[in-house]
């Protein structure tokens, strides 16, 4: 629980005391303060630390609020505390990383007093950080043109269905939709990277006018680009529930799939007043997303006997 006096605010909780500094400073365009961003974390914590607990955590920060660059921080800073939990991440280059870990309300909290607005987290969970137990689609648009968008996600989310795999949707709070399928941590990242590759590259040959894996944005025109990259050794995905830093403060929020059919629905239909009044109304779509999990082999061989 929190208690303010003026500009400062003290938050206890899980037997953590955080003081949080300049509550009231801006970090939003219209007033919404870092205050506002730390009870926003506070109050979605008990949804959102299921996506980020043991996980590596890359966190992306705005010292002075949104209006000024931020940076993205990788490596737990040495000031961070003891009981924020680390992991190390072997890097490609043979570089060990430590990250973070955010695995409570009150680590959630401390890292939106130090002005994280936006939370990445890997496929792979911290104890075997090469076996993903996701299979991730980021659909990144080329234009403005929503509706594409929606019609792509839905044609992952139909062949995932098709193939055994139960698939979960989401605004990436910015300008595209994600789709997850949670899957059995039995094959590499490598492989897991290869079959996401080759179920886009299968929708790119049947629908070349909507989506494309074209790595060249200039080659791309106005379609759709199908990024599976997301799959890859070290690569992140923005958190569910996390905010995004741009001027309405929007939130990459899970969906069901019913939603992707209404034509109101973009990036950025939710943001972090309008979300926790949803979670009011309903339960978070994604609470059970890890009881879906499916063997990715029996994936790969429905895909192949098409």
């Amino acid at each position: 629980m929190a208690k303010k006096s003026g500009s400062k605010k003290v938050v206890h909780i899980g037997g953590r005391t955080i003081a949080i500094s300049s509550a009231d400073s801006q970090m939003f365009p219209g007033g919404i303060t870092k205050g506002d961003l730390v009870d926003y974390y506070e109050a979605v914590s008990d949804v959102m630390i299921g996506f980020l607990r043991e996980r590596p955590l890359t966190v992306q920060r705005f010292p002075k609020g949104i209006g000024v660059r931020g940076f993205l921080q990788k490596k737990a800073p040495s000031h961070t505390p003891a009981w924020i939990e680390r992991v190390q991440v072997h890097k490609q280059a043979g570089e060990i990383v430590e990250y973070a870990m955010c695995q409570s309300t009150a680590a959630l909290v401390y890292f939106a007093n130090q002005r994280s607005v936006t939370f990445h987290v890997p496929s792979a969970r911290q104890d075997r950080l090469t076996h993903p137990d996701q299979l991730i689609f980021d659909f990144d648009p080329s234009d403005d043109d929503f509706e594409k968008v929606r019609k792509s996600a839905g044609l992952v989310g139909e062949l995932l269905d098709d193939i055994g795999l139960v698939s979960f949707l989401k605004t990436s709070g910015s300008r595209g939709l994600h789709v997850v399928a949670p899957i059995a941590r039995t094959h590499h990242v490598d492989d897991v990277r290869a079959f996401a590759k080759q179920l886009c590259s299968h929708l790119a040959g049947q629908h070349p006018n909507l989506v494309t894996t074209e790595m060249s944005k200039k080659k791309r025109g106005s379609r759709v680009f199908l990024d599976y990259l997301r799959n890859g050794v070290n690569q992140t995905l923005v958190a569910p529930y996390s905010v995004r830093p741009l001027p309405t403060a929007p939130v990459s929020t899970p969906l069901t799939w019913d939603e992707l059919s209404d034509p109101k629905l973009h990036a950025q239909r939710f943001n972090i007043r309008s979300v926790l009044a949803r979670l009011g109304r309903r339960l978070d779509p994604w609470h059970d997303i890890h009881d879906h999990a499916r063997p990715l082999a029996d994936a790969i061989k429905a895909f192949r006997s098409r």
